[in-house]
């Protein structure tokens, strides 16, 4: 998966592109490996890195919801459900099985939970990855040594699916390149081209490396921006209405002694009306998430001291140490667009399912959703583009179309506490489009979201390489390191003067 390669494809490309993507995270790039599995003509073309919005910021999880169990959208979690086995499937050095556990401090919430994950149990049917069963006052610290006791009665064990994100984002794309999809990160799509009649006939995008402004061509356009969608809809079409809500999620980082046990925590009721996840994930935990009204989208949100507070109190409560501020290696926030369908004013009410909506007869927008349901988004657009372009196309194949796994990384280890390697560089630069210090750190490899102070530490080593791959000076290599301490500070969680 080359860059130049890619915008060399497009320079020499003179006819229309069945379809072009906007938007680089898991619905764009998932709308790109179907198109281009269906043997289509594809360019995806991403603002800024593959990921860099909500879909490299999610929980980890892929799961059908069992918050949505409770509000009763059935439809949404069997849908989820199903994508959930789809994905353990095929992409399984990625996705895997974890277990949960619910602590339960009275008889009434073992048979609440107990009955209610039966459910969720039997609304997986045949897909059903684990049965759910309630434990023992002693089982459950056996198993989670570290949780509060003080009027324990047991607890309920269920499973889902746990990932990770941008990794598994990144092996979508280069799964979709290998299958003939053009795609193109730091190309920013400045506005849509008209022919003499007006109609929308392909769009104008910048690179933003060189500065070069290209003209491309395309029969249909699927617009898969997710927070950003509603000011594209309205370039489209200015009567089109704004349909998005935003929620901002956030999360801690801390170390894995706070959780010392192969299975995750599920706090089932929070203030805010949603669960809290305390999970393993990389040799750390990872503690979230909020659910709190934003009134815009930004690409680098902020976690909110509100929201930081909220978590730690939340989750000491069910721990034998609370965690404190000065325990917390990384914090990192993520915009959710919420298709708004009603006047409810809590985000946390709002579905999670997703939406299309057409504008100037050839722009698909394709919103809302969740990642764990991103291939079923896909298809849904890609089938209606199709439809709307008269487009040649064989059936949907991605649900048995398997993700491709990055190499086995050698090399030398770049810091002590966590596994990365230089290989890695290499490979995130060669074969995966890393174009900066943030996306390798951020991305390619996940420590910005382990331990921000490590990653700024890695930072010179990283710039360093990146510069002999891509054939960069010692300035490129001083103003990367700048930009990049300058994002990662956002990630730090210093405690309040």
């Amino acid at each position: 998966m080359n860059r130049d390669e890619n915008l060399e494809r497009v320079r020499k490309h003179k006819q229309p592109w069945d379809i072009i993507v906007i938007g680089g995270g898991a619905t764009g790039v998932g709308c790109a490996l179907d198109a281009a599995s269906r043997r289509l003509d594809v360019l995806l073309l991403e603002q800024h890195d593959l990921g860099k919005g909500t879909s490299s910021r999610s929980t980890k999880l892929v799961h059908g919801g069992v918050r949505y169990l409770a509000q009763g959208d059935l439809g949404l979690v069997r849908e989820a459900l199903s994508e959930r086995s789809t994905l353990l499937q095929n992409a399984p050095h990625v996705v895997h099985i974890q277990e949960f556990i619910v602590p339960c401090y009275s008889l009434w919430q073992k048979v609440f939970y107990g009955v209610g994950l039966k459910i969720y149990d039997l609304l997986a049917g045949s897909k059903r990855i684990g049965r759910s069963k309630i434990l023992s006052r002693s089982e459950t610290t056996r198993r989670f040594p570290t949780v509060n006791t003080e009027g324990l009665s047991g607890g309920i064990l269920y499973h889902d699916g746990q990932f990770d994100d941008a990794r598994l984002l990144i092996d979508m794309a280069r799964t979709a390149d290998g299958v003939g999809a053009c795609l193109i990160n730091y190309a920013p799509v400045l506005d849509f081209q008209d022919d003499d009649l007006g109609s929308i006939v392909g769009v104008k995008f910048r690179d933003l490396e060189t500065g070069e402004i290209h003209k491309v061509l395309a029969r249909t356009i699927i617009n898969a921006t997710g927070a950003f969608c509603d000011p594209i809809r309205k370039n489209a079409d200015p009567k089109a209405k704004p349909v998005v809500t935003f929620a901002q999620g956030s999360h801690i980082v801390l170390e894995r002694r706070f959780l010392p046990s192969d299975a995750a925590l599920m706090i089932p009721k929070t203030s805010d009306g949603r669960v809290l996840f305390c999970i393993p994930w990389h040799d750390h935990v990872i503690v979230g998430t909020t659910d709190i009204s934003v009134e815009s989208a930004v690409l680098e949100p902020e976690a909110l001291d509100a929201e930081i507070d909220f978590i730690l109190e939340t989750v000491g409560g069910y721990l034998t140490e609370r965690p404190k501020r000065a325990d917390i290696l990384s914090v990192f926030a993520g915009i959710r667009p919420l298709v708004n369908r009603s006047d409810a004013k809590n985000t946390a009410a709002l579905s999670r399912s997703h939406e299309l909506f057409v504008d100037a007869d050839v722009v698909i927008t394709i919103t809302g959703g969740k990642w764990t349901t991103y291939r079923r988004m896909a298809e849904d657009a890609v089938d209606r583009a199709v439809e709307i372009g008269s487009l040649d196309a064989s059936c949907c194949v991605t649900a048995n179309l398997k993700i491709s796994a990055p190499p086995k990384s050698s090399g030398q280890r770049l810091h002590k506490d966590l596994q990365y390697t230089d290989d890695d560089v290499v490979r995130a630069v060669r074969d995966e489009m890393a174009r900066t210090v943030e996306d390798v750190l951020a991305r390619r490899t996940r420590t910005l979201f382990l331990n921000a102070a490590a990653a700024i530490e890695m930072a010179p080593k990283i710039a360093e390489i990146m510069a002999r791959e891509l054939g960069r000076d010692s300035e490129w290599v001083t103003a990367e390191i700048a930009a990049f301490r300058k994002t990662a500070c956002r990630y730090r969680s210093e405690p309040p003067a």
